[in-house]
């Protein structure tokens, strides 16, 4: 039997955004129609792109054991776990949506969660495909110049999220 309140409760977000599009189109059909066309083509592009990371994901997760994960971007790994993070993410390729599953292997396979953030900043302002796009736009004075800025941004933040989290972790323990 399906639970009604089971689904509404886990796709109440989508279900307000659905009635909120239908009210749209109700109102204003060309807006509407729009709106179709934008969610319609974000979709066909998501499903592109998705099946392959998957599948890259599952190999890496069986390819690769965990303790080398553990051993170059674990707890110790130090300036050689935030390199590799970095290298992993400069050469990713994709939207922002297709780093989450990695995210979610690199957490299963012990990643330091300081590497899991860098890696999630890094794969927003450091990807190769990226920086090509912005040198023949904006010169590469100005990526150059970015870059010193971004780089010690992000791993400042990894490891202020780090230190964030775990305080409220060792809070929460110390209260129960």
């Amino acid at each position: 039997m399906i639970d009604i309140k089971f689904i509404i409760k886990r796709y109440k977000y989508f279900l307000i955004s659905l009635f909120i599009c239908i009210l749209i189109y109700l109102y204003n059909i060309k807006i509407g129609y729009k709106i179709y066309n934008i969610t319609f083509s974000s979709l066909i592009q998501m499903l592109s792109i998705l099946p392959p990371v998957m599948i890259i994901l599952s190999l890496i997760d069986i390819w690769i054991p965990k303790k080398y994960f553990i051993k170059y971007m674990g707890n110790n790994s130090g300036v050689k776990g935030i390199c590799l993070t970095f290298l992993i993410a400069f050469f990713s390729a994709g939207p922002m949506y297709a780093a989450f599953p990695f995210t979610a292997v690199l957490i299963k396979k012990g990643v330091k969660f300081s590497n899991v953030i860098i890696f999630l900043n890094a794969w927003c302002v450091t990807k190769f495909s990226t920086l090509l796009f912005e040198i023949s736009s904006l010169g590469y004075e100005f990526t150059i110049l970015r870059l010193i800025i971004d780089v010690p941004g992000v791993i400042i933040m990894g490891y202020l999220i780090d230190y964030i989290m775990r305080k409220n972790i060792d809070t929460k323990n110390s209260v129960t």
